[in-house]
């Protein structure tokens, strides 16, 4: 098994077990997503969809699959796991394409002739620095239709939480509630979030995104003040 195959079965197992509330998560995601197709006005165009970070799917898939959506693209750092992404999603009415690009690489590009309509990203942007996050909201503040909508589910901080204090409680976390996962299994999660998770105090990046041009919502907060999604829309 290669480097990627590990990495990515360490993933799939933190998921599988619902260690980080992928279902509740997925099920808050899937009512926003209907109440605002609700809403949308009679007879407009069927919704284009951008998914940064889309990973490979297999807890966004079956929800995708029942979304009367007018185009996909699936964004995501990693190549070698958009075709399983395609895999997983299967055949669907609705055209989709497939881009290895970085999400700020993405915003910071020329928006297309047609805007996003919708826009999600999960568990990708804390990955990217205050700055960079900031940068990331007013550049993606672009491509989004006037009546869309962002939905971004992630990791965050508190409000007050430092970045050290905010490890060192999820790495306890992992090593204290993770005991399906064997220590071999979760050592590349502690390694990974020491080393490149920098999850946004909740107050600063509500604040940074109104800034931005967005209204900021809250729709769903995990159990460990970690976890949660917002919709934003714009002001």
């Amino acid at each position: 098994m290669d480097f990627f195959d590990r990495q990515w079965a360490t993933y799939r197992a933190v998921v599988d077990h619902d260690l980080m509330q992928h279902r509740a998560l997925t099920a808050a995601l899937g009512q926003a997503l209907e109440a605002w197709l609700a809403a949308r006005p009679a007879g407009s165009a069927a919704p284009r969809m951008v998914d940064l970070g889309c990973g490979d799917l297999a807890v966004m898939a079956p929800l995708l699959r029942g979304l009367p959506l007018g185009t996909y693209l699936g964004v995501d750092l990693s190549g070698p796991v958009l075709p399983r992404a395609a895999a997983a999603l299967g055949p669907v009415p609705y055209p989709c394409r497939w881009r290895e690009q970085d999400l700020l690489a993405w915003a910071a590009a020329e928006p297309g002739t047609e805007p996003v309509d919708l826009l999600h990203s999960a568990f990708a942007i804390h990955h990217l620095s205050d700055d960079d996050k900031a940068r990331f909201l007013r550049l993606c503040r672009r491509h989004l239709a006037s009546n869309g909508l962002f939905l971004w589910a992630d990791v965050f901080r508190p409000p007050g939480e430092d970045r050290p204090a905010y490890v060192a409680r999820y790495v306890d976390r992992i090593r204290s509630d993770w005991g399906v996962l064997a220590p071999e299994q979760q050592q590349p999660v502690i390694d990974h979030l020491s080393q490149f998770d920098f999850p946004a105090d909740r107050d600063a990046i509500r604040r940074t995104a109104e800034a931005c041009g967005w209204t900021w919502q809250w729709l769903w907060q995990g159990d460990h003040r970690a976890e949660a999604l917002a919709v934003l829309t714009a002001a």
